[in-house]
């Protein structure tokens, strides 16, 4: 607590105006010790003495009454009934000190996660160690006032500090405190638990005095002015002036302070008009809110506030109005965040983590407002300040969207002024709006106030079996009321400190929720063949249970076991001991605990079994998915956090029949159960929860839970038709595509979680050839997510695959059939995995056996590409590896060829272009085939090959030695080629050299052939010069076929055809030169000269090369001399 460096003023008038001297004689004006008459406080006294009339009395009144009331409603209140009024007044109890000086209460902060050295740093146990370490002295209470030094030891790093402590009380409670250490945060610091728990624990060891107004009224004029001397002598540095000042206005008497009848007491306790409080610093509170918010959850803030909300938690429980003076602070912090208006002006939603915080603060004004004993002029200020929060236009949305979503449909509760407002009229509902309505409810009902107060409150003659009877067939009371309304009263009873009346209602509600699951049940049996026939659902719960705002299931269950593992035992009104003992074993509190209140449940039946079955009917209530990415995230959270809580109770028999029950009930309760025969087709899924019911279920009872997990697998909101009776939304026919459904901002996780389901199942089927097969047949009805189907494949594999058993064929063909589904589903999509997922099927087959991977190559076409069939799957088929894995014999090594090689036959005719040449590597050992393939290349290479698959074709018939069927191939790719005359880096020029050079060492003829081909192609002037270097360096046919050598002479460049290359060469260096010389820059002239070189020596290969490079010079001297000094270039190098 950031503690005031000055002691605020007195907060009322003392005056004795009857006072008589003669009533007075014979009392001492010195002090007593705390303990001196009566009995010592706590039970500190040894023996067992009855407690006196005048202690008991003065307690109850120290507890009640402010001073002032006593004074005026007695004339003369006898010393010795002051003493015991003022020792009573101090705090008895170490519990509220400990709240106000640490994060939680009972010493147990930070227990459960081991931090125990922040706990030594907590300021209450800081405190405890300095009190009993001896630092605590001059301890001194004067009327409601304590004083005393708290001395902080001296560390290598820090001197000796001696604290003054000064505290103020009433009526039990510290109202203000003080300490010289200067600390500024929200809680009391080390040395204000100090001295508090030094009066606590050692009461007999402070040195009381009454008031000092009362001691003054015992001193005569003499004694009051050397009393005043003294005290301005003692500390005239500090009060003189103060002094002066006084005494001017005392003297003068027009003045205010001569105005007012008596003088102010900072000992004499409070007034009537004083609020009784804990001190609280409000100014504390909101710097460090502030600072909180401003960190953006970052550095652990939002751990802090969550610890801020916990601690306005534990101060509801202990009925300490700062709870709700804490959480405006709190809250008005909130409204203040500026990131509040800037999200709104963007357009963006808040993070996951602030968007909870606000969840807690509306649910925490929920509970603010439903205090059973709440005054109405609090509850009426309450309202009045939600309103105004509620009015601000930056004021978050209960369903975290800014407006611009579906109106969420939310029932109002049912005693609220808006229940009856129009759906489509009512406005945005803020994290406040249910607040506002709660403020409506009230607690006067007479059945409400039976089953909150009477253990014993039954009807066994009431035989109304209506819908809404007060009580059922055993007589038991029942509670019919909008159920998250209801369960916000057992959280606000809770939360209150009435953890008796909190399990009576939760009770209450819970038998009448079990009563109508019974009821809706009966009428769907009655009901259920023309419900059937005619295919119609409705959703029976616009507003889910589970993902509420109010988190009713999640209220009912958290109450329920509380009291099943006796959390609540710490609220039966007992002192707690901070002491360093440890609390006793409550294992066997459930016994104990509320034992009247077990009447109304079942025989043999326990907390922890109703808190089970609560959590369970929650899971299954058939709900619609809500509007928005936040809630229907919250709905998945939610699901999960409680699905978390189950997994924690150990099943036992009793359980087990708990959920054997639950079970049939969602199966067979028609459309109130999220697992009934016909559903909503926007209803949240139920597969996070079947899953775990599955699990469950399995050893006890495998029918049952296979039950449940096939009716779970349904996903009706991605089926392409909606059912007949679909209501209130329109339907939508839906593709297979990842934003099919925008509504649905949770798809993709929904559609993980039942991947997860089928999973479980695949995994829990393994060896029941039965059951798998009902597994696969759902998954491929229901499954519409290539890559969740994938998964399972692979999941499948792996379980059928374990290193430690033998392979389960079943499985693997489970496996293989689901691999098949996904490559028909992604066949003709993209799919960034497909290269993946083909490599993986192959593999998958090839575990299956022979039959499979011939099986997958003869249906190839609905599965593959051709590109992927023949590069991957026939090529796989076929290696060394795939032989040897699967042991074949000769004859079935053949079998498998002559299917690869029919694939790859199949996939050139289709796809030449990218298969033509895996088909003839398939097909190389097979004559026929692979003439074939030959034969189907030649055919489209008029038309659908490129230059470059051919060129690479008839590499490869070279390599195989097949030199003209390559040179046949070269021909044909130099058709399609297209060589300007400035590219003389395309890759292409590689291939068309390997053409030249090929037709060269073929012979004349070949050669003879292509170079007309090459003319008409090509048009670069280097290209084609490199082209006839080469030509002119060997005879053609030199190296001929069978390594025969070739003796004839070097071709003329005089003749054809090398004739007819070499004009063809020399006209593309001068339309080259042309071409360079219209656009060239300075800088590239050093270039174009070098350009001009080559071309002179290209030029000189013809006999008349001289005169025809001279004449080309001439005439570009003459068409560019404009161009001074690229002429000059020219002339000097050239002439």
């Amino acid at each position: 607590m950031a503690e005031r460096v000055q002691q605020p003023p007195a907060k009322r008038l003392c005056c004795r105006p009857g006072y008589s001297t003669t009533c007075r004689q014979g009392q001492r004006a010195g002090g007593t010790i705390c303990g001196g008459s009566g009995s010592g406080q706590g039970g500190s006294s040894k023996t067992q003495s009855p407690e006196s009339l005048l202690d008991i009395a003065a307690r109850k009144v120290a507890e009640k009454w402010p001073f002032q009331r006593v004074e005026e409603r007695f004339e003369r209140i006898p010393e010795p009934v002051q003493r015991r009024i003022v020792y009573w007044s101090f705090p008895r109890s170490e519990r509220e000190i400990c709240m106000y000086s640490s994060f939680n209460t009972g010493g147990e902060e930070s227990a459960s996660s081991g931090e125990n050295v922040d706990e030594t740093r907590l300021p209450f146990r800081r405190g405890i160690a300095l009190l009993e370490s001896g630092c605590v002295d001059n301890v001194l209470q004067v009327g409601f006032h304590l004083s005393g030094t708290v001395t902080e030891p001296a560390t290598p790093s820090e001197p000796e500090i001696v604290c003054s402590v000064a505290i103020s009380f009433d009526r039990c409670k510290i109202t203000s405190v003080t300490c010289g250490c200067g600390n500024k945060d929200i809680f009391y610091c080390a040395h204000v638990v100090a001295l508090s728990l030094y009066r606590v624990r050692r009461p007999e060891q402070v040195k009381l005095h009454l008031p000092i107004s009362e001691t003054l009224f015992q001193m005569n004029r003499d004694q009051l002015q050397k009393f005043v001397q003294y005290l301005i002598t003692v500390h005239h540095t500090e009060v003189l002036p103060t002094a002066q000042k006084l005494a001017d206005e005392i003297l003068s008497q027009n003045s205010e302070i001569n105005q007012v009848h008596g003088a102010p007491d900072p000992t004499a306790g409070a007034s009537v008009d004083d609020e009784n409080c804990w001190h609280l610093d409000e100014e504390q509170v909101q710097e460090q809110v502030k600072l909180f918010l401003s960190q953006g959850g970052y550095h652990g803030s939002g751990k802090q506030l969550n610890l801020l909300f916990s601690k306005v938690r534990e101060m509801l429980k202990m009925r300490d109005s700062n709870g709700a003076r804490m959480l405006t602070l709190i809250t008005e912090q909130f409204m203040a965040d500026p990131r509040l208006a800037l999200w709104r002006q963007q357009g963006t939603t808040m993070t996951d983590k602030y968007r909870q915080l606000w969840d807690e603060l509306g649910a925490l004004w929920m509970c603010i407002v439903l205090n059973p004993h709440c005054k109405l002029e609090q509850k009426a200020a309450w309202l009045r300040q939600l309103k105004k929060w509620n009015s601000v236009d930056v004021c978050p949305l209960e369903d975290g969207n800014h407006g611009n979503e579906l109106p969420n449909l939310t029932n109002a509760l049912p005693q609220g002024a808006h229940g009856n407002q129009d759906l489509g009229t009512r406005p945005h509902r803020t994290v406040f709006t249910r607040a506002i309505e709660a403020c409506d409810l009230h607690w006067q009902d007479s059945h409400l106030q039976h089953i909150i107060n009477d253990d014993l409150y039954t009807n066994y003659c009431y035989h109304d079996n209506t819908e809404n009877s007060l009580f059922d067939s055993r007589g038991w009371p029942l509670w019919h009321e909008h159920v998250p309304t209801a369960c916000a009263r057992v959280d606000a009873l809770r939360s209150h400190g009435y953890p008796r009346e909190a399990l009576r209602l939760a009770i209450a509600i819970v038998n009448t929720l079990r009563r109508q699951q019974q009821k809706q049940l009966e009428i769907f049996r009655n009901h259920k063949k023309d419900l059937l026939h005619k295919g119609v659902t409705s959703i029976t719960n616009l507003e889910g249970w589970v993902g509420h705002p109010l988190d009713p299931i999640g209220t009912l269950f958290s109450t329920l076991m509380e009291t099943g593992r006796g959390d609540e035992d710490s609220l039966q009104g007992g002192f707690l001991d901070f002491s360093a003992s440890t609390m006793s074993s409550s294992k066997h509190s459930e016994l104990h605990l509320f034992p009247s209140t077990r009447r109304f449940l079942e025989e043999g039946e326990s907390y922890l079994a109703l808190a089970v079955e609560t959590a369970l009917m929650g899971l299954g209530q058939q709900r619609i998915m809500p509007d928005g990415l936040y809630t229907q995230e919250k709905v998945c959270r939610n699901e999960e956090h409680l699905i978390a809580k189950l997994q924690e109770v150990d099943l036992d028999d009793t359980l087990v029949k708990i959920f054997r029950k639950q079970a049939v009930f969602l199966l067979e309760g028609g459309p109130y159960s999220g697992l009934g025969e016909l559903i909503y087709r926007e209803s949240v899924p139920m597969h996070t929860f079947a899953k775990y019911l599955f699990t469950c279920l399995l050893p006890h009872d495998a029918e049952l839970a296979y039950k449940i997990a096939l009716r779970a697998m349904r996903l009706p909101v991605l089926e392409s038709m909606a059912p007949s009776g679909d209501m209130s939304r329109p339907h939508h026919i839906v593709s297979v595509v990842p934003n099919r459904y925008p509504r649905w901002f949770t798809l993709s996780h929904i559609e993980s979680q039942q991947c997860e389901l089928a999973s479980t199942m695949l995994t829990a089927a393994k060896g029941d050839a039965r059951r798998l097969e009902t597994v696969l047949e759902t998954i491929q009805k229901n499954i519409h997510s290539s890559s969740h189907i994938f998964k399972l494949a692979q999941d499948a594999f792996k379980i059928a695959t374990l290193m430690d058993s033998l392979p389960d064929i079943t499985l693997l063909k489970v496996s293989l059939e689901l691999g098949l589904q996904v490559m028909r589903m992604t066949l003709s999509t993209l799919n960034w995995r497909r290269r993946e997922m083909v490599r993986w099927l192959v593999t998958c087959a090839t575990e299956v056996g022979v039959y499979a991977l011939d099986s997958i190559m003869q249906s190839w076409f609905t599965l593959f590409t051709p590109t992927e069939a023949t590069s991957i799957v026939a090529t796989t088929v076929m290696s060394n590896s795939t032989i040897v894995r699967l042991h074949l014999d000769c004859h079935q090594q053949e079998n498998l060829a002559s299917s690869a090689r029919t694939l790859a036959l199949q996939c050139a005719m289709k796809d030449p272009q990218n298969c033509a040449l895996s088909a003839l590597t398939l097909c190389e050992k097979d004559h026929i085939a692979f003439e074939t393939a030959y034969q189907i290349v030649l055919d489209a290479a008029t038309t659908g090959m490129s230059y470059t698959q051919l060129f690479t074709i008839a590499r490869y018939m070279e390599h195989r030695g097949y030199p003209m069927r390559a040179y046949k191939l070269a021909t044909l790719a130099m058709v399609h080629l297209n060589l300007s005359y400035n590219q003389d880096t395309h890759p292409a020029i590689n291939d068309v050299l390997w053409a030249c050079a090929l037709s060269h060492s073929l012979g004349k003829n070949e050669l003879a052939a292509i170079i007309p081909l090459v003319v008409k192609s090509v048009k670069c002037a280097t290209v084609l010069s490199d082209i006839l270097r080469r030509c002119t360096l060997t005879t053609p046919g030199m190296v001929a076929l069978h390594s025969r050598r070739n003796s004839g002479k070097l071709m003329s460049l005089d003749k054809a055809p090398l004739r007819q290359l070499l004009d063809a060469t020399i006209g593309a260096y001068i339309n080259t030169t042309h071409s360079r010389l219209t656009h060239i820059s300075p800088r590239h002239y050093s270039e174009f000269i070098e350009f001009l070189s080559k071309a002179r020596e290209t030029f000189l290969m013809a006999h008349d090369g001289h005169i025809q490079f001279t004449q080309f010079i001439d005439n570009l001297k003459q068409i560019y001399k404009g161009k001074k000094k690229l002429m000059m270039l020219v002339r000097e190098r050239f002439g």
